[in-house]
């Protein structure tokens, strides 16, 4: 089992904007004032093809999938909410919680990856939840220690439990469940996906461990995490609001370990928490302010990993 890949799979936007359909429970999206949206469109498009490019770089497979005019889909940007890829051969397929993001889900992804060499053995499609307004958005919602076969679920309206439990079973997972929240207005509400508030590396995690409110969930978690040989590197709340934990560990040339995130999420980080990456591996960085504003994501949501075995 391995627990980072070489290739990545990525979205070349291309009708971008923030999705009043996601802004009811993403607080960290924003209106981008005065801005006009072909220029938001161009933007995100220049902050793709620049952190593409960086990710090639250091001799990552990116495999860039072309949005369409239509369906309309401001965060296809995004695809590791539809989709995750397995080094069985299987691949998870789940259920939005938006409307227009359900139309993200595309076909010709499959035939993209297999024309590239990829064996896909079974497509396990959790969609039919939708029917039920339950929902759980793929490697957004879940934290996957696909070595110690462990994920790791911070629950909300896009992340249901049972759901949850369902796909631990299919793929072979041990189950663990929190509730992870951020301050809004003075309340306490849900953080929208696990992915922004911890990020699961070979050797270390990357968590805000002030974001789980429950004390028994949060020794849980450390417990998982310590007993699992993971160093834990501490985030606070306000690193969080900088996507500090929406990182992801891949392997660049010479299968060398790289964590990849935004620069604003760089530029948020303590010397001393860059230390203490940079013991483990390298560190990769790109300014997708543009992305992030406006989609309320960064650098992890828009990688899904491929694991698929070769033909």
């Amino acid at each position: 089992m391995r627990q980072i890949t070489n290739t990545i799979l990525m979205v070349r936007p291309i009708a971008f904007r923030m999705n009043e359909q996601t802004a009811v429970n993403n607080y960290y999206q924003q209106e981008l004032d005065d801005v006009k949206p072909k220029t938001v469109q161009s933007k995100a498009q220049q902050e793709f093809d620049a952190y593409v490019e960086k990710l090639r770089g250091i001799g990552v497979n990116v495999v860039v999938i072309q949005d369409t005019d239509e369906p309309d889909t401001p965060d296809s940007i995004f695809p590791n909410n539809w989709i995750s890829f397995h080094q069985s051969g299987n691949v998870g397929v789940y259920p939005m919680f938006a409307e227009n993001r359900r139309l993200e889900r595309r076909e010709d992804v499959f035939e993209v990856l297999e024309a590239q060499g990829f064996h896909i053995e079974n497509v396990i499609d959790y969609t039919s939840a939708e029917e039920e307004d339950v929902f759980l958005e793929g490697t957004g919602s879940m934290a996957l220690d696909r070595i110690h076969r462990k994920a790791y679920c911070a629950l909300s309206p896009r992340a249901d439990e049972a759901l949850f439990i369902e796909f631990c079973e299919d793929f072979e997972y041990t189950p663990v469940v929190f509730t992870a929240n951020q301050t809004v207005e003075g309340k306490r509400k849900a953080i929208y996906h696990t992915n922004v508030m911890m990020c699961l590396a070979e050797t270390f995690a990357v968590i805000c461990l002030e974001c789980i409110d429950d004390k028994k969930e949060r020794e849980n978690v450390k417990k998982h995490l310590k007993d699992d040989g993971k160093e834990l590197i501490i985030i606070t709340e306000k690193q969080v609001e900088n996507f500090a934990g929406n990182m992801l560990q891949v392997l660049g040339t010479n299968d060398e370990p790289y964590l990849v995130m935004s620069q604003s999420a760089y530029k948020t980080l303590t010397s001393t928490q860059i230390q203490t990456i940079e013991k483990h591996c390298k560190i990769l960085y790109s300014d997708i302010e543009t992305i992030e504003t406006c989609g309320g994501g960064s650098a992890r949501c828009m990688m899904a990993e491929v694991f698929l075995p070769k033909k």
